[in-house]
């Protein structure tokens, strides 16, 4: 295995090399928080996203839809990211370099940080050195800035918009929309991948923290008083690390529980962040994520939004950036769809028709039109539209109209109870959201899949990828090119394209160095064309991890290794 002190630079060293990773726009000197995809990374990415989705588009049934990156600034109003969505900020008096503070106070043991007001964490950065010029911070002030990139929408500046810093506000201002198009039942989800935009004060995490970044978020919409997923039996018995709230005031390790154990004791809220839970930990580990690795942190009471009735983090750990959070867990309850529903005015509910209808006692309120239209004009409508949802006292009732209170007497209307049958109810879902950072996956796996090890002599690098999201699936060689070997092996390597396999050929240098080269980029299986092909037509598959080979009939070539990446079976089953 790679040697954990510089692991960082050595994954890093070989993704630039081999055309993973690269600084964006380098020729002009490159900006922190913005990386470029190489090939094989833009690879990678691409099948990380679709294993993403055989899971939620496909096992669960949730459509995907995609929204602009842009959008108006009244979006943003209603979710609450115009007001709230800023970091602590502080500037070094020294260098004139902008800082994050609680990052600065977490780099020196302050636990929590995030979640120190703006005078605590003044306190505590009053003795700490800046990470840019390593003078004392001393008495510079705390102040907050917004993570929005800011934009104009047409000529003239008119409209005001912004880069979206979540994927997630399209879900939700597509509400009505998508309630048609599931017919109008629950629960129903839609699922999002794409770019998002925050403008990170001081990025200086590699992949970890970018200013563009890749999202991939569900927003299923549930029943408030029905959250007991459908298939919660699926997962019922799947155990996962989970580090509650007591664990971390207690200081305790993550305690392995089944998620029917964790809903039943009371730990996770319900069956929908518990399912979602362990669909995250199969993910996670399907992409190469160390299991050993990967816990689930309960968000603290204070750190976790007032609107959230749980929140879970799926951390992963990395020998640079210690536990690292690639995933949030959450039950928004209806803050979402109330918030936008008040300030768009649009319906955000859905009639729930019960089994029975029910005869129930309502109270109406009749105004006296004759009176209120001539008294109040233009605001007569919006006054009785208040009034009827209002509750009078015995002298009139008080409503506001515009910001303004307005009195109405109570001999301006009549109130009468009567016995109505209802045959339902309009209801606001909740939503259960889990949220993935796709850099953040991609940085864990190439990490957690990186290994170094000895083979003839010479040091071996390696990425240990899962075949399903290998950038390269089959690495096609001729022994040599000649005596007709290379005609065949690229016949292979196009047949095995055909096939949807993402074949390579490569007839460059010697069969070791070639086989070196493929395990680098993490391709785990080669098929070597030799002389007894010309004599048997079968061929070699070499194995990337244990280097053992097996010969097979050529014909045979694109079910074997179609089995081998969709993992139906292993390398050890075919030899045997």
């Amino acid at each position: 295995m790679a040697e954990t002190s510089d692991i960082y630079e050595k994954v890093m060293d070989v993704a630039r090399r081999r055309g993973f990773v690269w600084p964006s726009s380098e020729i002009y000197g490159s900006v922190a928080g913005f990386i470029d995809y190489g090939p094989l990374g833009a690879m990678l990415k691409r099948n990380i996203e679709n294993l993403w989705r055989s899971f939620y588009v496909f096992q669960e049934g949730y459509y995907e839809i995609e929204c602009p990156t842009i959008g108006t600034e009244a979006i943003f109003v209603a979710s609450g990211h115009v007001k709230e969505f800023a970091d602590k900020m502080v500037q070094c008096p020294h260098c004139g370099e902008y800082l994050r503070a609680d990052h600065i106070a977490q780099e020196h043991g302050i636990e929590n940080a995030g979640t120190l007001s703006a005078e605590a964490l003044q306190a505590a950065l009053r003795g700490l050195p800046c990470p840019s010029c390593n003078e004392v911070l001393g008495e510079a002030g705390i102040f907050a800035f917004n993570l929005m990139f800011q934009t104009t929408i047409g000529p003239g500046s008119q409209r005001k918009g912004y880069l979206r810093p979540e994927t997630a506000q399209g879900m939700f201002t597509d509400f009505p929309r998508l309630l048609r198009f599931y017919r109008d039942k629950l629960p129903f989800g839609a699922v999002q991948i794409g770019k998002s935009y925050r403008n990170e004060i001081s990025p200086r995490q590699g992949m970890i923290r970018m200013r563009e970044f890749s999202q991939a978020e569900a927003e299923i919409f549930v029943h408030p008083d029905e959250k007991n997923h459908p298939s919660f039996s699926r997962y019922a018995d799947y155990a996962v690390p989970l580090l509650t709230i007591a664990g971390q005031v207690e200081n305790r390790e993550p305690v392995r529980m089944t998620m029917h154990d964790a809903v039943n004791d009371g730990l996770i809220a319900n069956e929908y962040v518990a399912y979602y839970i362990a669909l995250t930990h199969q993910i996670l580990t399907s992409i190469g994520i160390d299991p050993a690795r990967l816990r689930f942190r309960q968000h603290l009471t204070e750190e976790r939004a007032h609107y959230a009735a749980d929140c879970w983090d799926a951390e992963v750990y990395s020998e640079r950036f210690g536990w690292v959070e690639v995933v949030g867990i959450a039950d928004r309850t209806d803050y979402d769809l109330r918030s936008h529903a008040e300030h768009s005015g649009t319906s955000m509910t859905i009639f729930v028709p019960y089994d029975e209808p029910r005869a129930v006692k309502k109270r109406r309120i009749m105004p006296d039109m004759g009176v209120i239209g001539p008294r109040f004009r233009e605001k007569a409508k919006a006054i009785v539209e208040a009034l009827a949802s209002s509750e009078p006292g015995e002298d009139g009732a008080r409503i506001t109209i515009d910001g303004e209170e307005i009195f109405i007497p109570a001999d301006l209307y009549q109130v009468r109870e009567e016995v109505v049958e209802v045959r339902g109810e309009d209801v606001m879902p909740h939503v259960i959201e889990p949220s993935y950072g796709i850099d953040r996956m991609i940085y864990v796996a190439l990490e957690h899949s990186y290994a170094e090890d000895e083979i003839d002599g010479e040091i071996r690098r390696v990425f240990r990828f899962p075949p399903a999201v290998a950038p390269i699936q089959v690495a096609v060689f001729p022994l040599m090119n000649r005596d007709g070997l290379d005609t065949i092996a690229r016949r292979i390597a196009e047949t095995l394209l055909q096939h949807r396999i993402l074949a390579q050929y490569d007839d460059s240098g010697a069969i070791g160095r070639r086989y070196r080269r493929q395990d680098e980029v993490g391709t785990p299986f080669a098929v070597t064309v030799d002389h007894d092909t010309l004599e048997d037509n079968t061929v070699t598959i070499r194995d990337r991890d244990s280097t053992k080979q097996v010969r097979v009939p050529i014909e045979r070539l694109p079910a074997t290794l179609s089995g081998l990446i969709a993992g139906k079976v292993t390398f050890h089953e075919l030899k045997a």
